[in-house]
């Protein structure tokens, strides 16, 4: 029995803990035949649905923003649509294994987020309080992507920003 997330195209609900025993349990959850997707620096493989642009399933936010924010050399391109569901990586022998309790934590946890930006070379603490992990990388892309001062983006915890320097921002785009 492997531990892992759903993640429900459906923003209005819940990620919430799954248990997957077997091939059918993967393909129920998704809706359909299953495709990989690694993000090594969670530990994770996300599966989705392999036909879901051609079926015209929703959008799924939070795993296309988990993606693009993890996996640099992915962004922009299309994202996952339908549900999704995350796991460990594979072992040795090719299975899945349960989503790493740090990842489990960071992405279930209610802990408040804050993005950093570096622009010119020093890192800034955006001025927004983010209500979760998920929350916090949809504005960290979005910033990223819309605002080309921006060199990198960061996501720490509402604490770890707390040990940034309080420097004004730069009146750049709109925060």
């Amino acid at each position: 029995m492997v531990k892992g997330l759903f993640v429900p195209a459906d923003e209005a609900e819940p990620v919430r803990e799954l248990e997957l025993e077997k091939l059918d349990d993967y393909l129920q959850a998704v809706g359909g035949w299953i495709e990989a997707v690694d993000v090594p620096a969670l530990g994770i493989t996300m599966y989705v649905n392999e036909n879901g642009l051609s079926e015209k399933l929703p959008f799924n936010g939070r795993a296309t923003y988990l993606w693009w924010f993890h996996v640099p050399a992915v962004r922009a391109h299309a994202g996952p649509v339908g549900n999704a569901v995350l796991v460990g990586l594979p072992d040795e022998e090719g299975d899945s294994t349960d989503v790493p309790a740090t990842t489990h934590e960071l992405l279930t946890s209610s802990e408040r987020y804050v993005v950093l930006m570096k622009i010119d070379g020093s890192w800034f603490r955006h001025r927004n309080v983010n209500r979760d992990y998920w929350e916090a990388i949809l504005w960290a892309m979005i910033k990223l992507t819309r605002e080309p001062e921006i060199e990198d983006v960061n996501v720490v915890t509402e604490s770890e920003a707390d040990n940034y320097p309080d420097r004004p921002i730069p009146p750049i785009g709109t925060f």
